[in-house]
């Protein structure tokens, strides 16, 4: 009995260490968006108690910059509601596509998982499946997405407080950072054939909704009809 609960608590601990590295690349893209977050939330008025709790409660960066810009344009609170609801439906194909690698857990615990994912999270989680061909487990997930989330609540936390002493964010191209990490995390996710192909087809659709005026519809869009594709090209090969 005593063997079987230390063999327990060292894969919790082993799932916990592997979580926190695979977070690690991600991280280097969260500090200066978060920064930027910070700057932008406390320029538009927002106070710093109020920006770190959006960090806190809500866990989205795109909403959040939206939010600060609605905000400062004395948006309603049905508004806010709706738009942040619109920015983050694509989280639905998210989970979808990461449930079935989840291991068995309790309803309070896929609750947090759920509350916690993010694009970044969703590709690491994603990657690390993939490539050991196992389910992840809780203390991985807690790995992964708490350092995530504890790195972008204390990098707004920052921007916020030094927001006065930085002035644009944009000027200093730190709103570039949030691109550069997705195209980290892309090359990360292009591993044969199969990959080149997805990221083709969301590329070449978003890009032509965009222009036809789609908005975030066309980021939904573009997710669905490139995975049904790699799903076809996968099953046809």
């Amino acid at each position: 009995m005593a063997e079987t609960e230390e063999t327990r608590v060292s894969a919790r601990a082993l799932g916990l260490r592997d979580g926190v590295r695979e977070a690690l690349p991600a991280v280097l893209g969260y500090v200066p968006i978060g920064f930027a977050y910070g700057v932008v939330g406390t320029a538009a008025g927002i106070p710093l108690w109020a920006v770190v709790a959006m960090s806190v409660l809500v866990y989205a960066g795109s909403a959040q910059f939206i939010a600060v810009s609605l905000i400062s344009q004395g948006a309603s609170v049905a508004v806010l509601v709706v738009t942040t609801f619109l920015v983050n439906v694509r989280h639905l194909l998210y989970s979808l596509a990461l449930s079935p690698r989840l291991e068995r857990m309790s309803r309070r615990r896929l609750a947090w998982v759920a509350a916690e994912l993010t694009d970044e999270s969703f590709v690491m989680a994603a990657r690390t499946s993939t490539s050991r061909d196992t389910r992840l487990s809780f203390s991985f997930m807690v790995g992964l997405n708490g350092v995530l989330q504890i790195v972008w609540i204390m990098s707004s936390a920052v921007g916020g407080v030094l927001g006065g002493f930085v002035g644009d964010p944009l000027a200093l191209g730190l709103d570039y950072a949030l691109i550069a990490m997705f195209i980290g995390l892309l090359t990360l996710q292009m591993r044969g054939s199969t990959g080149v192909i997805v990221a083709a087809v969301a590329g070449v659709v978003s890009l032509g909704l965009h222009l036809l005026g789609a908005g975030m519809l066309g980021i939904i869009v573009a997710t669905v009809v490139a995975g049904g594709t790699g799903l076809v090209w996968a099953e046809r090969r």
